[in-house]
């Protein structure tokens, strides 16, 4: 056998390998009703979110020295998660309000660390807007996205393994690189507008006017200004499709 003949059997063996792992991670999430593919069990996302939050706080210059505001945040996020669906979830939630004033943003951990920015806090006009930053964090911690994207980076990893066995073209490897990220973009941007209709439904719950959270993708509309990136080249979806899927969203549960 040659040895062209040896790397493509080779490379045929790790993306099979990669295809029977990814596939045998598939379980229905009990709180969206979706087949998923995850990489971690509910107990080995919380381990995970504990061990990455100092690294993560420590990174966004700690937490905010403004005592009520994280109090606030706090409260907020309690509220939610004990008025929701979240209250029924394994999951284990913190909320942090990060001193940052410059970097606009709010993310979730996997198994519930919950993180807001100083600066996009202060943008922020009422309480309501405050739930539905958290309510569409808590959304990424139910829906398992940070779970499902490493499942998904496993994958992408085995292709581009057997690309880089198979074939002795750098240009190749670079080629599958670039294509492989674009396809977890995509899943990127899905997550978010799933998160955006959890995040609403988990606002109703507990209490809190959904209409808030379209108000919210105005202020991140306002702050990105006019040479926004491309949503195509994003893994946020464009503030104006968002503002769309949550009024959809708003519907659905108002009735």
């Amino acid at each position: 056998m040659g040895k062209t003949m040896i790397r493509l059997f080779i490379a045929a063996a790790i993306i099979i390998f990669g295809i029977i792992k990814f596939c045998s991670s598939a379980e229905e999430n009990p709180y969206t009703g979706e087949t998923q593919y995850v990489g971690l069990n509910p107990e080995e996302e919380i381990a995970l979110g504990l061990q990455t939050a100092p690294m993560l706080i420590k990174e966004y210059g700690g937490l905010s020295s403004n005592s009520p505001a994280r109090e606030k945040v706090q409260e907020t996020g309690r509220k939610l998660v004990a008025n929701s669906i979240a209250n029924s979830s394994p999951y284990k939630y913190e909320f942090y309000l990060l001193a940052d004033t410059q970097t606009i943003n709010a993310f979730a951990l996997p198994g519930g660390p919950i993180f807001i920015t100083e600066a996009l806090y202060s943008r922020l006009q009422n309480i309501n807007q405050l739930a539905g930053v958290l309510g569409h964090e808590i959304g990424h911690v139910i829906g398992r996205h940070s779970a499902e994207r490493m499942a998904q980076q496993g994958f992408t990893n085995s292709v581009l393994t057997a690309v880089a066995v198979g074939s002795e073209s750098q240009g190749a490897t670079q080629i599958a690189a670039v294509a492989g990220n674009l396809i977890n973009m995509k899943y990127g941007r899905g997550d978010e507008l799933d998160s955006d209709n959890l995040g609403v439904k988990i606002m109703m719950d507990a209490g809190y006017d959904p209409e808030a959270l379209i108000e919210v993708m105005e202020i991140l509309k306002k702050a990105g200004g006019p040479n926004r990136t491309p949503e195509f080249q994003s893994t946020h979806p464009d503030p104006d499709n968002r503002v769309e899927k949550i009024r959809e969203a708003i519907k659905q549960y108002r009735k």
